[in-house]
């Protein structure tokens, strides 16, 4: 007999792993362990009778079949969600001032602002980016009610935390890490990846300089391509015109990279506290740190 409806859960499910890529991220975007996703992915090509993703020990890939369930997915899930808080959150409204870096601004953040706004339209959004010491700065001194912030693995835990990924050297070419002293496309000061990649190359005894410095990621990302030097981004970030390296070009390896979120306690509206649980729940990667 053909099903008459699809499980919600299963639906959100196949989304995050055809957005992660992999099991394991949507595993952990999800605080599921990837035996439980696998089942639900069973259970929803069981229901559909077609298969939606192919499987190998790197990457699943959607098919043809999984493309089309995909755009109807996300539009019910879409749907789902804003019936959800537009019912739980009816009158919600008011003014929330976001802080947060440029890079993860422009990448990983639009289309989890436009969902929150599309749920809350009478919450207006201020967002302003700026490097991480600046916004913390900033934040301290009454400017925002949220901040997204890079902060180090190892060090202080600010916040909780809301992404992970690795920080690659990213160039324009591989023959690029010859160069010596070797050039440098970076922020200025201060900036979390400038002080992790220098620390990093001077650990390691390699030469550098400066060649490029610029306070947007366009303009960094203009001078890589255009082969005025290396730079250091997260993964997800590098355009699929410039080229990944690491240990195996001689590179030193980088700790990854944490976007943490941070609300002052106590002194936050209840738009501002909607908006903090909705990018946690959307971003989250793994535990939270407080």
């Amino acid at each position: 007999m053909p099903i008459r409806s699809l499980d919600i859960d299963l639906l959100r499910t196949f989304v995050t792993i055809a957005d992660a890529g992999n099991f394991t991220r949507a595993a952990e975007r999800l605080g599921r362990t990837q035996s439980t996703i696998s089942l639900q992915v069973k259970r929803l090509e069981e229901a559909l009778g077609k298969q939606i993703l192919e499987r190998n020990a790197q990457r699943v890939r959607v098919t043809a079949e999984g493309e089309t369930v995909l755009g109807y997915a996300r539009q019910i899930l879409r749907l789902n969600d804003e019936v959800v808080s537009r019912v739980q959150e009816p009158e919600l409204e008011g003014l929330v001032r976001l802080g947060t870096p440029e890079d993860f601004a422009t990448t990983h953040l639009p289309a989890v602002l436009a969902a929150f706004a599309r749920t809350h339209p009478r919450v207006a959004l201020e967002v302003t980016t700026d490097l991480t010491l600046n916004l913390l700065e900033r934040f301290q001194g009454g400017e925002f009610d949220l901040v997204l912030i890079k902060r180090e693995p190892l060090g202080a835990l600010q916040g909780t935390r809301v992404w992970q990924e690795p920080l690659v050297w990213a160039a324009q070419d591989r023959f690029m890490v010859e160069r010596r002293p070797l050039p440098l496309v970076v922020s200025p000061h201060p900036c979390v990846y400038r002080k992790r990649s220098l620390s990093a190359l001077d650990a390691a005894g390699l030469r550098w300089r400066i060649a490029y410095t610029s306070t947007s990621l366009a303009g960094a990302q203009a001078a890589v391509r255009a082969g005025l030097g290396v730079t250091v981004l997260p993964r997800e970030m590098v355009p699929p015109e410039l080229v990944v390296m690491g240990p195996e070009e001689g590179l030193p390896a980088l700790a990854d990279t944490e976007i943490a979120l941070i609300q002052a306690p106590g002194t936050v509206s209840r738009p501002a506290l909607r908006l903090a649980e909705h990018i946690v729940s959307a971003l989250e990667r793994g535990a939270a740190a407080a």
